[in-house]
């Protein structure tokens, strides 16, 4: 399926299937993050190991709250002022934050912590929104190929066994940096 369409691409991920679609600065696969089955068609397709977990990508902070409760004040300021004062033309930012029990053992791989990013990207915005919740974020491509930046791209790597919502990339020229909230630790430059 190829879609413009938000809505159509959220019934998509509630169906339980993969859905490729543009991020700030790469095209990333995505799935309903509770569904374990579609989760491991992602780590089949990319040929990835369960140990590394993935990043959870979300619309709005509310999707997220529960995830800060464990943060000093001041690191939880840190995160959402992160989050808050992008532009579309500054690189985007993902957090390690400390898991709660809504976190499924398969996202978070071997770690104790989840990789969470509010996106400033409109269409995953809409598409997180749409789907009423944070969704699977990661990179489209088989484990060691560079990233897709086209569905042209995404389509050479993974042809028909995928599902589409196309759009643009975002502005930002690189994946987004990855930062522990608990050490402040940069863990991708």
């Amino acid at each position: 399926m190829l879609t413009t369409s938000v809505a159509e691409a959220a019934q998509c991920l509630a169906q339980g299937k993969v859905l490729a679609y543009p991020t700030e600065a790469v095209w990333g696969l995505g799935c309903d993050p509770l569904n374990e089955t579609a989760f491991l068609e992602i780590l089949r397709l990319k040929q990835r190991p369960i140990e590394k977990g993935v990043i959870l990508l979300a619309g709005q902070l509310s999707q997220v709250e529960h995830l800060l409760k464990n943060l000093t004040p001041q690191m939880r300021q840190q995160v959402i002022d992160s989050w808050s004062n992008l532009s579309n033309q500054n690189r985007a930012t993902t957090w390690l934050l400390p898991a709660d029990d809504s976190i499924p053992h398969w996202i978070k791989g071997k770690h104790t912590q989840v990789a969470v990013r509010v996106t400033n990207h409109p269409l995953c915005i809409a598409l997180c929104n749409a789907f009423n919740g944070f969704i699977v974020s990661t990179s489209a491509n088989p484990a060691g190929l560079s990233p897709a930046r086209s569905i042209q791209d995404v389509n050479q790597y993974f042809g028909s066994e995928l599902n589409y919502l196309n759009g643009d990339l975002g502005l930002s020229q690189e994946p987004s940096k990855i930062i522990d909230a608990i050490t402040g630790k940069v863990i991708r430059a």
